[in-house]
C-alpha cells in the first residue's frame, strides 16, 4: 500500500513538473514605434491624397509564439500628408486636425484593442478588435501577417461611423467634385 501511494504521488509529481515547463507562456512585445509606419490613403471623385500618422505606443501579445492580442494608440495630431507640398500640403493637414475631420485639439489619439485573433495560416490571422476614433469605439476585422520582429496589416475603416462626415455623400447632397469617399485606407508595418 505504501509503494502504491509513493507511486503515484511521484507520478502526479511528475506529471505537474512536466506541465509547468510545457504550459505555453505569453509574451507581450513592444512595438518600436520609431521604426514602425502607418500610411493612410484618402479618396475624392477628383483624385486621392496619402500621407502618414504616428504609432504613440503598441504591443503584440504572444502566446508560444502564435499572436493572441496586442493593442495600439495613434497620435491623431501627427497626420501628415506626403503627396503634396507647400501651402497646399499645410492647408490639408490643417483642415484633417480640424473638428471637420478628426478634431485632434479635443480627440489627439485613436486606438485598435484587439478582443479576437484566429490564425489562418502559418504567419497569418485574422484579427477583431476595437478601434476609436473620435470617440466613437466600432468593431473591425483585419487581415495581420507577422514575420520575424514585423507585422504588416492592411485595412479600409469607413470614416462616418466616426462622425466624420465632411464632404461624404452619404450625409450631404449637391457635392458632385468636391465630394471625398467614405472609407480610407490604412497600410501598418510594425517593427517589435
Amino acid at each position: 500500500m505504501k509503494n502504491s501511494i509513493k507511486n503515484i504521488a511521484s507520478i502526479v509529481l511528475v506529471a505537474l513538473f512536466t506541465l509547468s515547463f510545457t504550459t505555453p507562456e505569453e509574451t507581450k512585445k513592444e512595438v518600436k514605434a520609431a521604426e514602425s509606419s502607418v500610411v493612410w490613403k484618402g479618396y475624392k471623385v477628383t483624385g486621392s491624397h496619402e500621407g502618414t500618422i504616428a504609432i504613440k505606443n503598441g504591443s503584440l501579445i504572444f502566446n508560444d509564439s502564435k499572436l493572441t492580442g496586442g493593442s495600439f494608440m495613434i497620435d491623431m495630431r501627427s497626420i501628415a500628408n506626403t503627396d503634396l507640398e507647400g501651402e497646399y500640403k499645410g492647408k490639408l493637414e490643417g483642415h484633417l486636425k480640424s473638428d471637420d475631420f478628426f478634431g485632434v485639439e479635443k480627440f489627439p489619439t485613436a486606438s485598435l484593442v484587439f478582443t479576437k485573433v484566429n490564425a489562418t495560416g502559418k504567419n497569418s490571422y485574422e484579427v477583431t478588435g476595437n478601434i476609436t476614433i473620435k470617440g466613437h469605439t466600432e468593431v473591425i476585422t483585419l487581415d495581420l501577417s507577422v514575420y520575424g520582429n514585423k507585422a504588416t496589416a492592411s485595412l479600409k475603416i469607413d470614416r462616418t461611423k466616426f462622425d466624420v462626415r465632411y464632404g461624404s455623400t452619404s450625409f450631404f447632397d449637391g457635392l458632385k467634385d468636391k465630394a471625398i469617399y467614405d472609407e480610407f485606407d490604412l497600410v501598418v508595418d510594425l517593427v517589435f
